[in-house]
């Protein structure tokens, strides 16, 4: 590990690093921090975190690692869970360089990865058996677990490439073959949500018990809000994790607890919405419940639509926008499948229409077109799969890497395939509202016992089991058969005067904004 040499020669060449050495700024950051952490100022905490570590990070340590924890420790007095929130920044610092196009930092080693891996332990194993009296920023706390999750994702990808590894790097994959490992993932994140007691005081807020969201997960009462909103955003991380190992009902029972039809605490933190809508939806879209993961891309897209401009100075402005890039291809993906373009806002259509309008004409097709669109609009979009198995090093080196993501997109170009086959039975089906089956099965080619077959297996495939364990349809009609003769029903979709009238009002207040602007200059 190595700093600035000089206070201004961080990101300049040449310079030799020492990570004993701590530029003044650094140890005027750090002892403010520490007295702001102390006092339980989450105000400056939070000013601090989001800004004047970004800032120094870039105007000094843009080639360089920050000091060692060892060297800013006389500024913290020594403090020893301090030092374990330092020591997670330093590691968050250094994977964003190592993963970042711009920078000439070598790849982070199996080493500091396992070094990494065992600052979170000890951090958790303080919040979970120790005393811990601070109050933190949400931004924090939410990137805290956010950041555990995609170190261990990281570190799967990493030891699953072992085909131009050295010698040295496998001798290190051996010797920390215990760091990572996806059970004590898993099981600190469980414990993080159990201890905190968060399942149970959702559950007390909804029968007017307990103040939670009202008060944004902090403790006005000279309490910590750590323990709590770590179990809090732990739910969102499990289902993360899940949706990664391809496991979407645990993940989607992980995060039961929290009500996503009502404002929550994890709609204050962008990333925090952005990653339990995103992993939400996908989760129901491989579960075959398109209309509830249309219903929920529509609710971010529209979020992220309004307000993104307010987030263009945030770290996480990039990483917002491609996942807004994402979850459109995924909700181009559920339409395709099951075109209930009702549950979509005018906007969002809009959008939608303007980025994927030729995917989505090519995916309503039967062919090997069709299929090759849907295979690229998922490749894009989906995470990125882990496998979570450590590698057998005593036989041929290869790469494993991405194994997990081709048994999933095979798995879901399976379904795809199921789907286009009954896409014909739907395309007849909407243009009657009574049609024999004598007569359908002479139109489809096949014989009244086939189209029986295929009926219900159309019946099957538009019907999925809800979070709640009820039987709900996507499909945007319905039918039965009674005599030999089939009834069709579509739903009329609910038109919606009032989103319309508030739009216009929201346009004409801008118009006549724009014109007194105007008129003023």
């Amino acid at each position: 590990m190595a700093a600035a040499a000089a206070e201004g020669g961080g990101s300049g060449g040449g310079a030799v690093y020492d990570p004993s050495y701590v530029p003044d700024s650094v140890k005027t950051f750090v002892a403010h921090m520490y007295r702001h952490v102390r006092d339980k100022n989450v105000y400056e905490i939070h000013q601090m975190y989001e800004g004047g570590f970004q800032r120094l990070s870039d105007r000094l340590f843009r080639d360089a690692p920050w000091p060692a924890a060892e060297a800013v420790s006389p500024y913290c007095d020594g403090d020893h869970v301090f030092l374990l929130l330092y020591r997670e920044l330093w590691y968050r610092h250094a994977y964003a360089r190592a993963s970042s196009s711009s920078s000439s930092s070598a790849p982070l080693t199996a080493g500091q990865r396992a070094e990494s891996w065992a600052n979170y332990c000890d951090l958790f194993s303080v919040v979970l058996h120790g005393v811990v009296n601070m109050q933190l920023p949400n931004q924090w706390l939410w990137d805290m677990v956010d950041e555990f999750v995609y170190q261990f994702q990281s570190f799967c990808q990493y030891r699953a490439k072992l085909k131009n590894k050295s010698d040295d790097e496998l001798h290190q994959l051996k010797q920390f073959d215990k760091a990572w490992n996806v059970y004590g993932v898993l099981n600190y994140l469980q414990a993080l949500v159990e201890k905190s007691m968060i399942a149970q005081i959702l559950e007390r807020e909804k029968e007017g018990l307990e103040q939670f969201t009202a008060t944004d997960g902090y403790d006005y009462q000279g309490g910590s809000n750590v323990l709590k909103m770590l179990g809090y955003y732990s739910m969102i991380g499990l289902l993360r994790i899940h949706c990664l190992l391809g496991d979407y009902r645990t993940g989607l029972k992980c995060l039961a607890p929290i009500d996503l039809n009502q404002q929550g605490v994890y709609t204050i933190v962008i990333g925090s919405h952005i990653s339990a809508i995103y992993h939400y939806g996908f989760a129901n879209l491989m579960m075959c419940r398109y209309a509830e993961a249309i219903r929920e891309f529509n609710k971010i897209l529209l979020y992220i639509l309004k307000y993104k401009q307010y987030h263009q100075k945030s770290p996480q402005y990039d990483q917002i926008l491609k996942k807004n890039e994402q979850m459109y291809a995924l909700l181009a993906v559920c339409l395709s499948l099951c075109p209930q373009h009702n549950l979509i806002d005018e906007n969002v259509s809009t959008q939608l229409k303007e980025k994927y309008n030729d995917k989505m004409t090519k995916m309503q097709r039967f062919d090997e077109e069709a299929y090759a669109a849907y295979d690229e609009l998922f490749s894009y979009a989906c995470p990125k799969f882990i496998t979570p198995s450590p590698p057998a090093l005593d036989q041929p080196l290869t790469n494993y890497n991405q194994d997990a993501y081709r048994l999933q997109l095979k798995l879901f170009l399976y379904e795809v395939k199921q789907q286009q086959l009954l896409s014909g039975i739907r395309s007849y089906l909407k243009l009657y509202s009574t049609i024999t089956i004598a007569k359908l099965a002479q139109y489809m080619e096949v014989d009244e016992a086939t189209l029986r077959s295929i009926l219900m297996t159309y019946k099957h495939k538009m019907h999925a089991v809800d979070n709640n364990g009820k039987i709900v349809s996507s499909a945007d009609f319905d039918f039965y058969i009674k005599e030999d003769v089939i009834h069709v029903m579509e739903s009329k979709p609910i038109k919606r005067h009032g989103d319309y009238f508030l739009r216009q009002i929201l346009k004409f207040e801008e118009m006549i904004g724009e014109l007194e602007k105007v008129q003023f200059d």
